[in-house]
């Protein structure tokens, strides 16, 4: 019986799909760098049990799998190998419980934080991971290490994922973790999981951390009139007590960018907005609303003495327009003609020496480098412009040094995947990465599971 046929046995006819059959979508996550390429079989399991049957196919088979949530990656780490098969999680998207009294959610991978976010909604919790893309499944997130706005103050997914289900290459299924919030009981094989871009095991459950929602927002935009004074101002709020949910800089380029492509009117004076090379965005919250106006007044003070040009509360609707400005700045960089994102995380403490950098980097290389980002983490998210390959390559290379040397890391949220593998290889630690070699020989002796993700 052939792979196709066997593929059939499992998951039905209808749900393997091969050549024209498999939707262009499937060749691609949202990568600006890796090229599209379709697969030999498009696979829609409906079961843990299904994907253990896939994989041990593709294992006697030795043929190459690619996990697939919602396609919207930033590294290509769901780019599928031309003669392997792509599984699409689309058909396992339950919200299997909601258990308000251990504050957890169980889901399956095919769920989208937006699927999530209308269940938690109805019970007064929220899951606090918010990458910015709301459909975004819960499964690629958790494989990627998804980040977003509010982890200065809630953390990355990891934070947030208790357990798993997980399938390995072999056909075992492993169950990790569960409704507990800690342990000391042998490896971590829940976070060894979770970031590893789909080359150790694919994830069918996940069981995730939720918070109780709180009532009270407000929104804070901060003019600077340079850059450097919004990322030394950044430490500073940070270590306010105020607890940001969200703290972005934004530099002036990238927010005309933004509020033009959202017809966004901030209400700013022309004199403000012309003399300002970088913006501060906190957003606080609070259950009470009283005390939220309080923090609100302080966060202003303290960004006045810190060197703003300003302090605007805005108004809800500007506030959330703003936010949703925010989260899209990928895809107006992307339609400005970037030609590659990068996300690289540092100390937040360096962030104004890492910026000083990055314009050294951009001159260079003849580069034009402009971007945004999570400040309250040190996560930088950059937009490059070079179309001269040789130059765009030695930017990037520049931008990876500068951060590392500073104690960082190449990426802070979206991953390594294909775009970003061949920095990773050349300037992280190689015992590291032997070490890293040997785990996923562990895992994936064949070799099937996302093979050139992360490695050769």
């Amino acid at each position: 019986m052939d792979l196709a046929a066997k593929l059939a046995d499992v998951v039905g006819a209808g749900n393997v799909l091969t050549g024209a059959d498999a939707s262009e979508d499937y060749s691609h996550d949202e990568t600006l760098s890796a090229d599209p390429v379709r697969p030999a079989y498009v696979v829609r399991p409906a079961s843990a049990a299904e994907v253990a049957d896939i994989l041990r196919a593709a294992t006697e088979a030795a043929t190459p799998v690619t996990a697939r949530g919602s396609g919207s990656g930033l590294s290509g780490a769901a780019v599928p190998r031309e003669n392997g098969i792509l599984v699409s999680f689309d058909r396992m998207n339950k919200v299997i419980e909601i258990d308000t009294d251990n504050h957890v959610a169980v889901v399956q991978p095919g769920v989208t934080l937006q699927e999530l976010e209308d269940r938690t909604a109805e019970v007064g919790l929220v899951y606090p991971v918010y990458p910015g893309e709301l459909s975004a499944s819960l499964g690629g997130t958790a494989a990627t290490n998804a980040g977003g706005m509010r982890a200065v103050k809630y953390g990355v997914t990891r934070h947030h994922v208790l357990g798993l289900e997980a399938v390995l290459p072999t056909g075992e299924v492993l169950r990790t973790g569960g409704k507990y919030v800690k342990a000391s009981t042998g490896y971590d094989l829940t976070q060894l999981i979770v970031g590893s871009e789909g080359t150790l095991a694919l994830i069918t459950e996940a069981t995730l951390r939720l918070q109780p929602r709180v009532a009270h927002q407000a929104t804070v935009l901060a003019p600077f009139a340079d850059l450097d004074a919004v990322v030394r101002a950044v430490p500073k709020v940070v270590g306010s007590g105020l607890a940001p949910l969200i703290l972005e800089y934004i530099d002036a380029m990238t927010m005309g960018a933004i509020t033009y492509t959202a017809d966004l009117q901030l209400g700013i004076p022309d004199q403000v907005r012309d003399t300002s090379q970088a913006y501060l965005v906190v957003m606080l919250e609070n259950r009470d609303g009283d005390r939220l106006d309080a923090d609100v007044e302080a966060v202003g003070t303290l960004l006045s003495e810190l060197g703003a040009v300003d302090a605007y509360v805005l108004p809800g609707p500007s506030a959330r327009k703003l936010i949703e400005a925010r989260e899209k700045a990928f895809f107006t960089a992307k339609g400005a003609g970037a030609d590659e994102i990068i996300d690289t995380v540092l100390p937040r403490a360096s962030l104004p020496e890492f910026m000083a950098k990055v314009t050294a980097v951009a001159q260079a290389n003849e580069s034009f480098v402009v971007g945004c980002g999570h400040a309250g983490d040190g996560n930088v998210h950059l937009a490059v412009f070079q179309k001269d390959a040789e130059k765009r390559s030695a930017t990037l290379r520049g931008l990876f040094e500068a951060g590392m040397a500073l104690g960082g890391a190449i990426s802070g949220e979206h991953g390594i995947g294909h775009a970003k593998k061949q920095y990773f290889l050349d300037l992280e630690d190689p015992a590291k990465i032997d070490l890293m070699r040997r785990i996923k020989q562990a895992f994936d002796p064949a070799g099937i599971l996302n093979p050139g993700v992360l490695f050769d």
